[in-house]
């Protein structure tokens, strides 16, 4: 392997347990293509092992402390203990994740299940390389009838790498109908967000259905996760998006669970909720579970005024005793922005609010303390008092 050569500050980063090192901190680049580099730092003391990338601006993700050959028995080992984690899980689906990337030791890779076939991202690349020995372990440890590579993720094009979506092994439907719990619904996989549905808020969504009742509104509705969960214990259920696509989905899966309850709405959120209030409606149960509105940094500020309405007019259009189930993905907003808005929300609102449940994502989509990168969604389930 070819050598990389970094700062003491980057190579205090990966011992305290962070894997990332970046281009500013790579004092001498590896002479060869991307690919697994031998690392060590300006002194010449050895690092670690980590996935080289020469366009990214994340030039290095760490491996290994261990001087190893990075082999099919690498990957192997570190397909092997994610497996295991989720086979201990034993989670009520048959979609989830299985492999998060970072939090599995395995940057940059993701792997998830939908029945019976599997949809992987690679998204550096430094672990394009090991393409052929990833997809060939799945094949043998899971024995899927296909495995599909949604490569269509712009961050894909910081690599120097081509946006794809292709079938990598066996064959692999336009969508696959899995199940939820008590819920089943079909997940878009060649052509829906992210792989194919939004897995990292599965156990977020049985929960909303627990609490449920009367009158139920899920905003964001996309293809009506939340809402399926919501109409089986609630009345009635208005599950409002601006995407007609999402929407057709959305009815397709109320018809699949047989359920007459589920009412779309084809709107933008913010002024449905706006109508909504001025109207004096009111409602038992509301879910907010909007798109990330900072994925930069700079646009944190924007970002809280708007998850801010949002919540100030669900906080209105509540029904005492009412239960709001809130929740951002944005990872530039921590926990602490998170709680602060709703209390100025709350404040605003003009109502006391109950802090019922802190929320996030689900455990097959595991966060690592050092890495708060993999800790990016946050939750709330809050009662009108």
């Amino acid at each position: 392997m070819q050598i990389a050569r970094v700062t003491g500050r980057g190579a205090a980063r990966w011992r305290r347990g962070h894997p990332w090192i970046y281009a500013s901190d790579v004092v001498k680049r590896p002479a060869g293509p991307a690919g697994a580099v031998r690392v060590v730092d300006e002194r010449g003391d050895w690092v670690g092992i980590g996935l080289w990338s020469p366009a990214s601006t994340i030039s290095l993700r760490m491996l290994t402390s261990v001087d190893r050959v990075i082999d099919a028995e690498f990957w192997a080992e570190r397909i092997d203990a994610a497996l295991s984690y989720r086979a201990a899980l034993d989670p009520d689906a048959t979609a989830y994740r299985l492999v998060h990337g970072e939090a599995d030791g395995l940057p940059t890779l993701i792997v998830d299940r939908y029945g019976d076939v599997l949809v992987v991202q690679i998204l550096s690349a430094g672990l394009e390389v090991f393409r052929d020995e990833i997809v060939e372990l799945l094949r043998d440890r899971w024995a899927p009838a296909g495995i599909l590579a949604r490569n269509d993720v712009p961050v894909r094009r910081l690599e120097g790498l081509p946006l794809e979506v292709e079938v990598l092994w066996g064959e692999v439907p336009e969508e696959a109908e899995v199940r939820e719990g008590a819920v089943r619904y079909r997940a878009g996989l060649r052509g829906g967000q992210k792989t194919g549905a939004f897995l990292d808020q599965r156990e977020n969504r049985e929960r909303a259905g627990e609490l449920a009742r009367g009158r139920a509104l899920d905003c964001f509705s996309y293809h009506g996760s939340f809402a399926l969960h919501l109409a089986r214990r609630a009345e009635s259920v208005v599950a409002v998006d601006s995407s007609a696509d999402a929407l057709a989905r959305a009815e397709a899966n109320a018809a699949l669970n047989g359920l007459g309850n589920i009412e779309v709405r084809e709107a933008n959120v913010f002024d449905f909720l706006r109508a909504e209030e001025a109207a004096g409606a009111e409602y038992e149960t509301i879910v907010l579970d909007p798109p990330a509105f900072a994925k930069r940094r700079d646009a944190v500020e924007k970002a809280l005024r708007g998850y801010k309405e949002i919540n100030l007019r669900a906080m209105r259009l509540l029904a005492p005793g009412g239960y709001l189930c809130t929740f951002s993905c944005s990872y530039h907003i921590g926990p602490d922005l998170f709680r602060a808005m709703l209390e100025s929300a709350a404040a605003d609102a003009g109502r006391p609010m109950r802090w019922v449940e802190t929320r996030g994502q689900a455990a097959d989509h595991p966060a690592i303390v050092q890495i708060p990168e993999t800790s990016y969604l946050k939750g709330a389930i809050l009662q009108a008092v």
